[in-house]
């Protein structure tokens, strides 16, 4: 195969979903309608939040850090794909690529990280209730967020510098949705190797640690639960912590299903499909997940509801 070193001003055509023309109008009206559940979910929820003095803890900070990376993640991604539905496709340089692939994995990496921290969260509150606003104190919660957003910035910055290394062949045609290095990786003449290798540290490293962080934490809950006596208190106690463990569940089957896998047992049309669970799915039901059980939100989001209509 032909190797072609590609400037960064040199282009990809990402292929989208024009190899689906008679669905071109059904995907964009469905994605545009999910983008817009996903941005109304979201700012709802950080508005309901900041709106409400009496919600303003430790859970609903990090609460509002996850709808802020939700908003960003799919703006990230969905803005440009819904560009492409009528184009056919479109080209984009490997600079732009890499961007976006860089500012998206940015979003994914600090809100494993944030879901590890709302996991220690919930640990404190279950298990060490009379300290909990001790422990996770705002000068506490301030730092724990500024180093989640710090090592979310920091984490995929050698996996994209790698990725701006590899050489490629003939074919610059992205069979994705947007420009994921799996699939830069997928046209690649150069070895992957390196890159393919850091892959799996990052996940081991990264996702998980986060992981097993979340693991102890729910051990620790479990096993203080269930030393409540009344019925009552232990299924308060767990439904405190349902939304949270749903929303990991989502997030962390899809992202494993995906992507911790060998290069070579990668399918692009499988993968655009999985992908869509992290990047669309998730994201919009975040929402709806941590309020429709909470009923101390659904109050809070009345109240600003009626303010609003008195206000007007």
């Amino acid at each position: 195969m032909k190797e072609d070193n590609l400037s960064a001003f040199e282009d990809f055509f990402i292929v989208g979903f024009s190899d689906l023309p008679k669905l071109q109008v059904p995907l964009f009206a469905a994605f545009s309608l999910i983008y817009l559940m996903t941005l109304v979910g979201n700012l709802l929820i950080i508005t309901t939040i900041y709106s409400n003095s009496h919600l303003h803890t430790p859970m609903y900070f990090f609460l509002i850090n996850l709808s802020f990376i939700d908003i960003c993640g799919t703006t990230i991604i969905l803005p440009p794909m819904l560009a492409r539905i009528f184009q056919n496709g479109a080209h984009t340089s490997l600079a732009e690529c890499l961007v976006q692939t860089y500012l998206f994995m940015v979003m994914i990496s600090t809100e494993f990280l944030l879901l590890s921290v709302m996991a220690y969260d919930r640990y404190v509150a279950i298990c060490n209730p009379l300290r909990y606003m001790t422990i996770m104190s705002k000068a506490v919660c301030m730092r724990l967020a500024a180093g989640i957003w710090v090592l979310g910035f920091m984490t995929p910055l050698p996996h994209t510098v790698l990725a701006s290394k590899l050489t490629f062949c003939e074919s610059h045609t992205v069979n994705h949705f947007f420009c994921e290095v799996p699939s830069l990786m997928k046209l690649s003449c150069s070895s992957t190797y390196a890159i393919e290798t850091l892959s799996y540290v990052l996940a081991a490293v990264e996702l998980m640690m986060s992981f097993l962080l979340i693991i102890i934490s729910y051990i620790n809950i479990v096993s203080s639960v269930i030393k409540i006596k009344s019925k009552g208190g232990r299924t308060k106690a767990f439904s405190t912590c349902a939304s949270h463990l749903t929303v990991v569940i989502l997030l962390y089957g899809s992202i494993f299903s995906t992507h911790v896998r060998p290069a070579s047992s990668y399918s692009t049309e499988n993968n655009k499909i999985l992908s869509l669970s992290y990047i669309v799915i998730t994201p919009m039901f975040n929402p709806v997940i941590y309020s429709l059980k909470n009923t101390e939100f659904k109050m809070a989001l009345r109240k600003t509801k009626n303010s609003g209509q008195i206000a007007g």
